[in-house]
């Protein structure tokens, strides 16, 4: 990534002053953030243009809209109404986002109808697969930081449904003519044999409650859902996936490491103690890698580790700084819409203005 660096130096000397001379006024250091980021995501090349419409009325085009969801994320702004206003109060960020004059501004309900179908494409992950296949796909990673980040919801959460009373036998042997059904395999047992997309199709996805301890060990609820990420060094997000708040992050961890696997060549996988499963490790050792996860408490505390793999395990700080850059400066905390493909929509926007602008710091490092 450090060819990026020259790139960086051509684009804000001579695209920045052309800039200003368009829009007329000097750039800010946040419209210079958007320019940089709606120029490494080029999201308008994965949305269709209005022009190639030939039956019925013209809607807006919906590639502007995206770019404007883009400002969002990058402003960190929690309404698309307060979107809409600084579109008609800020010209430069309005051209930039393809709107030339006021009256093309769409409205809210127009923004919320694309918003809609960018969810329902699931043009988050589209963008971003694209992305992580051009930046990362040829350079070897030397650490994937895996964790997850809970994010709030503001609907009602589903309730967990009652499992189905079996008619109770007695214990010990069964008997001769006795049928016994076998145990259901344990989740994380079937994604041994699944494929990667099967395994996260069967992730559970509604809103409900969800609750993590602190480092004290004191629990904290929250009602929405978790935002699984994969870190690559430099805090660049490679594969992301959004479930229920309520399910165990070790459930995810094997589609995961194979998708992610796909799309880059790494060395080691990090993850806390969440992760302590064998089959996790067994999964990570198939793919190549060596998986240096934090034990559990029973299991033994603190890890015997060899020095190398401490200093290693330190590098899990990049997952934990994305996450924080995701709720911080990115609009994670501020999600308002409902249902799941929306709200993986919402955080995959903030997820594609972050990746830009860690390829920044990266080239500049």
């Amino acid at each position: 990534m450090s060819i990026l660096s020259d790139y960086w130096d051509i684009f804000q000397e001579s695209l920045f002053p052309r800039l200003e001379t368009a829009v007329e006024e000097p750039l800010t250091e946040k419209l210079k953030q958007f320019v940089r980021v709606v120029d490494v995501v080029r999201i308008e090349r994965y949305i269709e243009s209005p022009f190639a419409q030939w039956m019925g009325r013209k809607r807006f085009d919906r590639r502007s809209i995206a770019r404007a969801f883009l400002a969002k994320a990058v402003y960190n702004l929690p309404t698309t109404e307060i979107l809409l206003e600084m579109l008609r109060q800020q010209p430069p960020l309005r051209r930039l986002c393809g709107f030339e004059r006021q009256r093309d501004i769409p409205s809210a309900s127009t923004f919320s109808r694309a918003f809609a179908q960018f969810a329902r494409v699931g043009l988050g992950d589209v963008v971003h697969e694209a992305l992580v296949k051009e930046h990362v796909g040829d350079k070897i990673v030397m650490h994937v930081s895996r964790d997850s980040t809970a994010v709030k919801a503001r609907e009602k959460p589903v309730r967990k449904a009652k499992p189905v009373q079996k008619a109770k036998r007695k214990p010990g042997r069964p008997k001769r003519d006795e049928q016994v059904e076998p145990r259901e395999p344990r989740r994380i047992l079937k994604q041994l044999t699944q494929t990667p997309e099967e395994a996260i199709a069967e992730l559970p996805r509604v809103c409900n409650i969800g609750c993590k301890r602190d480092s004290q060990g004191f629990p904290h609820p929250w009602i929405g859902w978790k935002f699984h990420v994969d870190w690559a060094d430099g805090s660049v997000p490679l594969f992301a996936v959004t479930t229920s708040a309520s399910l165990n992050d070790n459930q995810v961890a094997i589609p995961m490491a194979r998708i992610t696997a796909r799309r880059a060549i790494s060395l080691y996988d990090l993850m806390d103690s969440a992760y302590d499963a064998k089959e996790i490790r067994q999964v990570s050792a198939e793919l190549g890698h060596v998986a240096i996860i934090e034990p559990l408490p029973r299991h033994q505390n603190p890890p015997n580790w060899e020095p190398d793999r401490i200093r290693r395990y330190k590098e899990r700080t990049t997952a934990e700084r994305g996450n924080s850059r995701l709720k911080d400066e990115f609009g994670l905390r501020h999600l308002r819409v409902q249902g799941h493909a929306k709200a993986h929509m919402h955080m995959m926007f903030g997820l594609l203005a972050l990746f830009a602008d860690a390829l920044r710091y990266i080239s500049s490092g």
